[in-house]
């Protein structure tokens, strides 16, 4: 296995895990690397210093690489549950959560998009909210 630094085009850098680097042109043009942060599909290497792992430290090297996409794959399992079981708000997300609080509105699971600042103004208010770190779809 090989770990490359990678680059969106909105200067995202991620790591990515391949076989070897044919592996990686292949998905690359396949469309099938995706910058985490964005979901932009169009990436390149970024500048890297070399790292060459012996013994142990190889070994912990695979072992969060494995520990990564375990966390992926737990990620994923939240939002499809998240999207199975709530409602989608989408920009509304700030005022659906407070009437649901008042009691303006049934009580039920929702999700959608709040800045940072009116994700903390509701937590002032005492509107129970949490982050999602939200991955891209993989096949969108």
């Amino acid at each position: 296995m090989i770990v490359f630094d990678l680059k969106c085009r909105k200067d995202h850098v991620f790591e990515a895990w391949f076989r070897d680097s044919e592996s990686f042109r292949a998905q690359v043009a396949a469309g099938e690397v995706q910058c985490p942060v964005c979901g932009s599909k169009k990436v390149e290497k970024a500048l890297m210093a070399p790292n060459v792992a012996k013994g142990e430290a190889r070994q912990m090297a695979v072992s969060d690489a494995g520990q990564a996409a375990e966390i992926r794959q737990k990620l994923k399992e939240i939002r499809r549950h998240v999207e199975q079981n709530c409602d989608y708000v989408g920009a509304e997300f700030a005022e659906e959560a407070r009437k649901i609080h008042y009691g303006e509105a049934e009580s039920r699971g929702i999700y959608g998009e709040t800045s940072d600042e009116e994700a903390k103004a509701l937590e002032d208010e005492g509107v129970a909210v949490q982050k999602v770190p939200w991955l891209p779809r993989e096949n969108s």
